[in-house]
């Protein structure tokens, strides 16, 4: 079983699209976000992301055993407490995306929302580490994600391993590790997408398996769609690639391509090793 935890909308893709790429690239649950890096959808316009949060809500409807939706919102409008119970409400909206730019995941106005987050029971899968894009990561880092421990219960997803702060999300995620939380419990996840370049990603992956497991690790294709099944199916080889390196046992392969994905969002009754 393959869950990608990490895949864009742009708002162009149809539902029909959508699932005959995830045929095409084997993949039998997607994490669909909405959208918010394409025209006419922007971060910063605030009429957007809510039209983006019922455009995906639309798209996802029909099919909510295979297409998970997380609505986005922005702390730095002063309304987004209230427009994440807008989206929370909306059908096939399970969960959050939240990008810091321009804000820091300690500041107060993020609080508000993650307080509302935590009342829903909705996860969130925050952007983490530096942009490809040019904007500033200074927001980022994975030690300023720890004011989420102020909201217990709250469980979140650092995206691409924090990258390059990557011994820092280890340092954040081992926490619950030396306190004897089970993973499944925990509050912090992290996604493998995209993440260190190739000539790091060996060594960062075994850190992050030996350091954190891998019931606290979830694949994420990062892919924009409307895409083909084979771009998705790439980003699934290449992390199969460096787990055949680094010798990864069976069980701990269906915890990162899956299980953990699947506990983080509570799809499934929990099962020991998954």
């Amino acid at each position: 079983m393959i869950v990608d935890a990490h895949l864009h909308t742009s708002g162009r893709e149809t539902t029909g699209g959508v699932l005959q790429s995830l045929d095409d690239a084997g993949v039998d649950i997607a994490f669909l976000l909405a959208p918010f890096l394409t025209p006419p959808y922007s971060l910063y316009d605030r009429k957007s992301l809510r039209a983006g949060n019922r455009y995906l809500s639309d798209l996802i409807k029909s099919h909510s055993d295979r297409l998970v939706g997380f609505a986005v919102v922005n702390p730095l409008h002063p309304e987004s407490a209230g427009d994440l119970e807008e989206a929370a409400a909306l059908p096939g909206i399970r969960a959050l995306k939240m990008v810091p730019t321009g804000w820091y995941p300690y500041d107060e106005c993020a609080h508000r929302v993650y307080a509302v987050a935590a009342r829903l029971n909705l996860p969130i899968l925050f952007h983490s580490g530096i942009f490809i894009d040019g904007r500033s990561g200074r927001f980022c880092r994975p030690s300023f994600y720890e004011g989420v421990r102020d909201h217990p219960g709250l469980r979140v997803t650092l995206a691409h391993l924090g990258w390059p702060w990557c011994d820092e999300a280890n340092a954040v995620g081992i926490i619950d590790r030396i306190n004897g939380i089970d993973p499944a419990e925990s509050q912090f996840r992290f996604d493998l997408s995209f993440g260190p370049p190739p000539i790091y990603r060996d060594e960062v992956f075994r850190k992050a398996i030996d350091v954190i497991g891998p019931r606290s690790l979830q694949f994420g294709s990062d892919r924009f769609l409307p895409c083909s099944g084979a771009h998705i199916r790439a980003a699934i080889d290449e992390v199969r690639a460096i787990l055949d390196q680094l010798d990864v046992a069976a069980d701990d392969r269906h915890a990162m391509m899956s299980g953990t994905a699947m506990d983080w969002l509570r799809l499934r009754p929990r099962k020991g090793g998954n």
